[in-house]
């Protein structure tokens, strides 16, 4: 029943402040706010939601922005890096508008045959841009701050850092479709036949010990076609000993949550019902979401979040 053709469905971290973190994922990488929402645990803090135009499952990066946490450090059992597809020939853009905008960057480096840029946002989380001719053909969000034949398509994937490999690479391949690429050294590329979010790095590496805070990845989701798949992937990690969460509505969304063997915390999220589901076109990444049991709040919730300018 393992779909080949998707992959990763979104990535969420921990972020610092939600205006910085606006401008930078908005006005330096030109993605869209594609929703504007509330952590549904704690509905006093944003849950910022950045993607391509039409907000495809495999291209949001997600924020839960708290400004008062301290900065984090990845260690291993976590994901270091995320990666983002972006046209093959646009290299030569991209560094001079990092050079023009202050962003130091890396590169660009080969890596299992794609050329690489590495940065980092200003919560010291650590990105690539990945240039892929696959990605060439696909639509870009037409009002981003870059130009459409160079900007990002979604993800190209992410890199996990572990200390032990095999459980993780056991599910990466019988639930979520990934096949074993290529290896160099300590590092591993999976991937599926999908247009974005189609790649998961695993590096090998002795146990470091992180620390949670602003700049970390909280967890990294991959895509179920509908609720039958999700089910199905759920009970694969139930049988694999491990916990998934029951299912939990997130609107956009249905998530379920289980941590894998090698530390990462995975979510199973759903590809629909989608973005639009939620608010009208125009109202999307501009006016605040809440779910319908918060809508009663809304007065207090939105006098109490800081206001973010697009």
């Amino acid at each position: 029943m393992t779909d080949k053709n998707k992959g990763i469905h979104h990535i969420t971290l921990l972020g610092g402040d939600a205006q910085r973190t606006t401008d930078f994922y908005v006005k330096v990488l030109g993605l869209r706010m594609i929703l504007k929402t509330v952590n549904q645990d704690d509905p006093s803090t944003y849950h910022l939601f950045f993607a391509n135009g039409s907000g495809a499952p495999g291209s949001s990066i997600t924020f839960f922005p708290w400004p008062m946490a301290t900065q984090g450090k990845p260690g291993t059992g976590e994901t270091v890096a995320i990666s983002f597809a972006v046209p093959g020939n646009s290299a030569p853009y991209w560094a001079e508008r990092f050079g023009h905008m202050g962003v130091d960057f890396e590169g660009p480096f080969n890596r299992f045959g794609y050329d690489t840029i590495r940065f980092s946002d200003p919560d010291r989380v650590s990105l690539e841009l990945v240039f892929d001719p696959v990605v060439n053909d696909l639509p870009a969000w037409e009002e981003s701050e870059v130009p459409e034949e160079f900007g990002i398509r979604g993800f190209w994937g992410t890199t996990m850092k572990l200390t032990n490999t095999s459980g993780t690479e056991d599910i990466l391949e019988a639930i979520f479709g990934f096949e074993k690429k290529k290896s160099h050294d300590a590092l591993t590329l999976w991937k599926t036949g999908a247009s974005t979010g189609s790649a998961v790095l695993i590096e090998k590496s002795e146990h470091k010990q992180g620390t949670t805070g602003r700049g970390t990845v909280h967890h990294v989701a991959f895509r179920a076609k509908d609720d039958e798949e999700q089910e199905w992937m759920g009970n694969e990690a139930l049988k694999r000993g491990l916990s998934p969460s029951p299912v939990i509505d997130r609107h956009v969304f249905r998530s379920v949550y289980f941590r894998s063997p090698g530390g990462v915390l995975f979510e199973i999220a759903t590809d629909g019902p989608g973005y639009k589901s939620a608010q009208l076109e125009e109202d999307l990444g501009h006016k605040l979401f809440l779910p319908s049991w918060l809508e009663n709040r809304r007065d207090m919730i939105e006098k109490r979040l800081p206001e973010i300018e697009l």
